[in-house]
């Protein structure tokens, strides 16, 4: 026996084991943290798992048959004692070991210091409502269904001892799944709640269940058989009985808050559940539209409900921050709802929330806005929705940390909310000139919503920004042209014009601008400023100002109005590159003016303001704008200003070469104007 002992340890068998342990242990860890990211099924990982180890006594009988030679691999009963190198081999494992030993120390340091900070521990007070299955013979009555359930999340939401999942991660799964721990792990919660609705007539029967997803113990059940007129106590008593299963105490507000009933008038109840089922189904102008109608019947049925009026204020101002049937839905508009609510209701979390969002988007008072969104998440913690907004807020203000802390706080509410997650990856981080991290938020995105537009959009903008044109080419390119996205052809216009393909971009832009105004989701100003600057290029002079003009009379009326539009300083632009040059002087610096508040997009408009400038041939205003872009979020990059046709005629000063040749910061979301 000792002689085998010493023929494992001569052939380097102990150190192959130590070796393959280690190493396994560090890719199982690392797997195991990474993987989820990319939404790779519990099952994959633990066939990885299973195969590292059975490969453990594989490896060891290999090291055991074969050794290495001066000649190569040869079985070790083969090899003759004066050609073994059985030592020198067992020093190069020596350090492949420590190196090994090394990584898994790092990983270490990460996992305390860094890991958690990303992936909180999940708390036995936290839940997740899955769709309600609807067996209403009726299919049409789906709405119902999601309503009931939106209705007990939203009042689950306003307890603040529980973390609640908003519905648009759990809207993706099915009513009663079979992978509940799978599904818990996606969401981060401990807790699933189930149920199903059928309405027949005035008559409901609803049937709930609380599931420990991990155990699948059944924490609580119930079934309720109910006249219509009774739904809100339904509600009610639902929410009360998770709290009361999952030992979350209720304050007296969060007790009138969960219990209150929205209205007496049922018909304006039916139309809010409406609404709010098309809300959670999309986010898009056309859609919001549909919503506001149905948020206006609701008000008009009951005057005195609170919640629709509040709802109705909030998707109003959406609309009206992004220039969209702006001559509808009014500031005054916004406003009047918002007042209303807040008569109605004052403590209505849906009411404070409302005002918020009409200091944030209608007033643009950001620091009045970060207040109550504050003051609303002292009483709401749960509140995805305030949440998300303070960090958008506060990356108005210039609190670019602040803001990623809160809206990763968000995401964790809301782990499958694709078009948060595009928030995070696709416009903050890469304004914060942290292109690797924003990349791995957009493929979380993508892998749940692979065909949004907007999120491939912007991953080909982040390496559109540091110059990888190459690889944003590979995003863009294999998409049809027939049918484009208009968020698609926008992006890759702006990649045609850093490729000088002006030609190109002037084939793809022709047939998207033929399409209506309306249908253009508000990318026309922007898709036809780049055919006026591809038209430029290509020497089609009289083409250009023609495009130019046409884009002047879209937005002269817009002159001062200050919204994510970003009006202002595409009139400036047009004005610019037509030929009115003094005209186009004077509205650049009154579109910095109007955005002087907004850090979000004041590095974008003072760089249109130094394009101005460079066509007017005023280099040395244009070059001190452009070296503090580079230092801000979301300015400019060296790449870009390389890139962009614009700055052609700074190329020959040594001021602007040393731009574009010092190091990068790792470019910025400046993209397109």
């Amino acid at each position: 026996m000792r002689s085998f002992f010493q023929e494992l340890k001569r052939r380097n068998v102990y150190k192959i084991g130590a070796m393959y342990a280690v190493g396994g242990w560090l890719v199982v860890q690392i797997a195991t943290q990474v993987l989820p990211i990319f939404d790779v099924s519990a099952l994959a990982q633990r066939v990885i798992v299973l195969l590292i180890v059975a490969g453990f006594p594989v490896a060891l009988v290999l090291s055991w048959i074969y050794e290495l030679t001066p000649d190569g691999i040869a079985r070790t009963a083969n090899v003759a004692p004066d050609a073994s190198i059985t030592h020198h081999t067992g020093q190069k494992l020596n350090w492949i070991i420590s190196g090994v030993l090394a990584l898994a120390v790092l990983f270490l340091l990460a996992q305390r210091y860094w890991l958690p900070s990303t992936a909180a521990a999940v708390t036995d007070k936290s839940v997740a409502v899955l769709p309600f299955e609807n067996l209403s013979d009726e299919k049409a009555n789906g709405y119902f269904a999601d309503g009931i359930q939106d209705e007990i999340l939203t009042r689950l939401a306003k307890i603040g001892a529980l973390k609640v999942i908003s519905r648009t991660s759990t809207q993706h799964y099915a009513s009663s799944p079979d992978n509940l721990p799978e599904i818990a792990k996606q969401l981060g919660v401990a807790n699933i709640l189930e149920g199903s609705v059928q309405k027949a007539g005035d008559a409901v029967h609803i049937n709930v269940q609380l599931i420990h997803a991990a155990t699948d113990a059944h924490l609580w059940a119930e079934v309720y058989n109910r006249k219509l007129d009774d739904i809100f106590a339904v509600e009610g008593e639902v929410a009360g009985a998770i709290a009361e299963a999952l030992n979350a105490k209720l304050t007296g507000a969060e007790h009138d808050a969960v219990t209150k009933k929205p209205t007496e008038n049922l018909a304006a109840y039916d139309a809010y559940l409406r609404g709010r089922a098309l809300q959670t189904a999309g986010y898009d102008y056309t859609t919001t539209r549909k919503v506001l109608a149905a948020y206006a019947e609701a008000v008009r049925l009951d005057p005195k409900f609170a919640l629709a009026w509040a709802d109705l204020s909030a998707s109003a101002a959406y609309l009206y921050f992004n220039n969209v049937d702006a001559d509808k839905y009014t500031p005054q508009y916004v406003q009047h709802a918002m007042d209303t609510a807040l008569q109605l209701q004052p403590e209505l979390s849906e009411a404070q929330l409302a005002q918020a969002i009409y200091r944030y988007r209608i007033a643009r008072d950001f620091a009045g806005a970060q207040k109550l969104f504050e003051a609303l998440l002292q009483k709401s913690p749960n509140n995805k929705l305030a949440l998300q907004y303070l960090g958008l807020v506060e990356r108005r203000q210039g609190h670019w940390e602040q803001a990623l802390a809160h809206l990763e706080q968000a995401a964790a509410l809301d782990p499958r909310n694709a078009g948060l997650l595009t928030t995070i990856g696709g416009e903050t981080l890469p304004n914060m000139r942290r292109y690797d991290e924003a990349r791995v938020w957009l493929d979380r995105a993508l892998a749940i919503a692979p065909n949004d537009a907007l999120e491939i959009a912007y991953k080909a903008s982040t390496y559109q920004c540091q110059g990888r044109l190459e690889e944003a080419a590979r995003i863009l390119d294999p998409i049809p042209q027939a049918g484009i996205d208009p968020t698609i052809a926008y992006f890759r216009a702006y990649q045609r014009l850093l490729e000088r393909r002006f030609t190109v971009a002037i084939d793809e832009l022709q047939p998207v601008l033929a399409r209506p105004e309306d249908q253009l989701n508000g990318f026309g100003p922007q898709l036809r400023f780049y055919l006026g600057v591809a038209q430029q290029n290509v020497g089609q002079t009289a083409q250009a100002q023609a495009t130019f003009e046409h884009l002047i009379s879209q937005t002269e009326p817009m002159a001062v109005r200050v919204d994510d539009s970003l009006a202002p300083v595409t009139l400036a632009l047009a004005y610019a590159h037509a030929g009115r040059t003094q005209a186009a002087l004077d509205q650049a610096h009154r579109a910095v003016q109007l955005y002087a508040n907004d850090a979000n997009w004041r590095p974008l408009v003072e760089l249109a303001l130094a394009e101005v400038q460079t066509i007017a041939g005023d280099k040395d205003a244009a070059m001190v704008i452009l070296q503090r872009s580079l230092t801000l979020p979301g300015g400019t990059t060296p790449a870009l200003l390389r890139l962009e046709p614009v700055w052609d005629p700074l190329h020959a000063d040594p001021r602007f070469a040393a731009l574009i040749n010092q190091p990068a910061n790792d470019g910025s979301q400046a993209g397109p104007k």
